[in-house]
């Protein structure tokens, strides 16, 4: 992976994370607010615009870095059109009919511009292309169909963004083995938007992404699965589209047969769908949306794991997942427990109420640790690219006018500040050194090992409120994991895993000292803003 890429993710990480406050406190102006209902898993209002962000985030990337070729140029028209009909929907509720019209014309613009489209089909002969007459129908229909799949599978907090994380990375890295660099440019821009906006929606959630947002991942996950396959035949097979897609699609074929089975209307809403079952079989929020990560991310390996086997091996592979989940349908009960979105976690005696002061000492520790060491690594001698300076001069400029203007969402600016500072020294930390400096290599690599260890004491002996790992957190770790069977994934001079693997744990930090001292908002604010600052300063001077 080259410096660009990097820099595209960061680009699409860093505008996604800006936009969420200034859109959540405009929400309520721009009427695009989910209100609860029958079939809602949340208790109070919740702003749904953060498909809004992750999909600027993700015109912006693209625009600035990726090549402009067909492919590129109208797969952004086509998630334009796909998101301003679904900005629509979330302010109006539109009816079934426009959102397929809607649908099918942002599918039209990217057949139409690339001329993309399914050229053959599974256990076809790789030389027998489908004619244009049937070819062109299929593809709209694929696109559209997966667009909804991923827009129903947006029933619980984190879900359908994990899910399409989990796809979007694998489309990545098997784009990356074909050599298919746009498309590539294309995920990891997505990958950087999306996983911006999940550290705000993982649950309890503060934000949904709404129609805009699943419709858009919907419609791009579609898009890219179809480019990987078209652009890279004969390498992969067409039945790989089917691992990437995964859970989603498996999840709307049951419900969709089950409705007509029981004679209503396929495009009436319920709670019939997988993580509905689940909840019904016993399993809490959180414990449902790992399961069904876990079932996903199986089956996105498998597309890398079977992209030699033959199509036959494939198809009975696919099988072991399809047939259990759609058995669910037919036996899981429906009568559904919900635990409301948006609550407050329970508070709940912990070892620090009993044991006093020496049971703080590692949370404290670990705010020090964190505070200490951005403010220390913002000043290290390394180059700073004139595009991330740019990137801090106006996130300090965003940041301070935000936490003034907009008091009521200052939580979640300081928390995007400190995310984005934190991925913007580790990146620099892990840049070649100066000789005289390179003894410190080992005391810092250290100083992440001793950062994990505080992570754990201070969980173990938490304060106030009960610190519960969420599943984007475990989502994390098992990318980073997978990361690491790749040491040839290199971000210039830096090996991606190594990267990932100290931004996690730095990550993981910061949620534990924003959980364990949030009355210190103020005091963090002030150490993003210096480290923006410092490196805005840095790369002008």
């Amino acid at each position: 992976m080259s410096t660009p890429l990097f820099l595209s993710f960061m680009v699409s990480l860093v505008i996604s994370m800006t936009l969420i406050p200034v859109l959540t406190a405009s929400a309520w102006r721009l009427q695009i607010v989910d209100i609860p209902g029958d079939r809602h898993a949340h208790r109070v209002p919740i702003a749904k615009v953060g498909g809004i962000a992750f999909a600027v985030a993700t015109f912006t990337a693209v625009l600035w870095w990726a090549p402009k070729d067909d492919v590129v140029l109208s797969s952004l028209a086509g998630g334009a059109v796909i998101l301003l009909f679904g900005i629509w929907d979330d302010r109006a509720n539109l009816h079934y009919a426009i959102k397929f019209l809607g649908q099918i014309l942002a599918a039209a613009v990217v057949v139409w511009l690339a001329d993309v489209h399914l050229s053959s089909l599974p256990f076809v002969d790789d030389e027998t292309t489908l004619p244009e007459w049937a070819a062109i129908p299929l593809t709209l229909f694929v696109i559209v169909a997966v667009t909804n799949a991923v827009n129903l599978a947006d029933g619980l907090d984190g879900l359908a963004g994990g899910l399409s994380l989990i796809s979007f990375a694998g489309i990545a890295f098997l784009a990356y083995l074909a050599d298919e660099s746009p498309l590539v440019f294309l995920m990891v821009a997505v990958l950087g938007g999306l996983l911006g906006f999940l550290r705000f929606n993982t649950y309890p959630a503060r934000i949904f992404m709404g129609d805009a947002g699943s419709q858009f991942l919907g419609h791009y996950l579609a898009v890219a699965a179809i480019l990987l396959v078209d652009l890279s035949k004969p390498l992969y097979s067409p039945l790989v589209m089917l691992f990437l897609w995964g859970v989603p699609i498996l999840d709307t074929v049951g419900v969709m047969v089950q409705r007509i089975l029981e004679g209503r209307s396929p495009f009436v809403g319920d709670r019939n769908h997988l993580h509905y079952k689940l909840l019904a079989m016993g399993l809490h929020h959180r414990q449902a949306v790992t399961a069904i990560y876990a079932v996903h991310g199986l089956m996105v390996c498998c597309a890398y794991l079977l992209r030699w086997q033959s199509e036959g091996v494939m198809l009975a592979v696919y099988s072991l997942f399809a047939l259990p989940i759609l058995f669910l349908f037919l036996t899981a009960g429906r009568r559904v427990v919900m635990p409301g979105r948006g609550h407050e976690a329970e508070k709940t005696p912990g070892p620090a109420e009993r044991n006093g002061t020496y049971s703080t000492l590692p949370g404290k520790s670990l705010g020090l640790a964190v505070t200490g060491f951005l403010a220390v690594a913002a000043l290290w001698p390394a180059d700073i690219p004139m595009d991330l300076g740019y990137a801090a001069t106006g996130l300090f400029l965003v940041l301070a006018a935000s936490a003034y203007l907009l008091p009521s969402a200052r939580s979640l600016i300081v928390r995007a500040g400190l995310y984005l500072g934190a991925t913007f020294v580790i990146y620099l930390l892990e840049q070649p050194m100066p000789a005289e400096w390179a003894v410190l290599r080992g005391p810092l690599n250290g100083f992440f090992v001793l950062l994990g260890i505080l992570i754990m004491l201070t969980i173990r002996f938490g304060v106030q409120h009960r610190f519960e790992m969420t599943p984007l957190d475990y989502l994390m770790v098992c990318l980073v994991f997978a990361l690491s069977f790749w040491p040839d994934i290199r971000v210039g001079n830096v090996a991606l895993g190594v990267l990932a693997a100290k931004m996690i744990v730095m990550f993981l930090a910061i949620e534990l000292m924003l959980h364990s001292f949030a009355e210190r908002l103020i005091q963090f604010g002030l150490v993003s803003l210096w480290v923006m600052l410092i490196l805005g300063l840095r790369a002008w001077l």
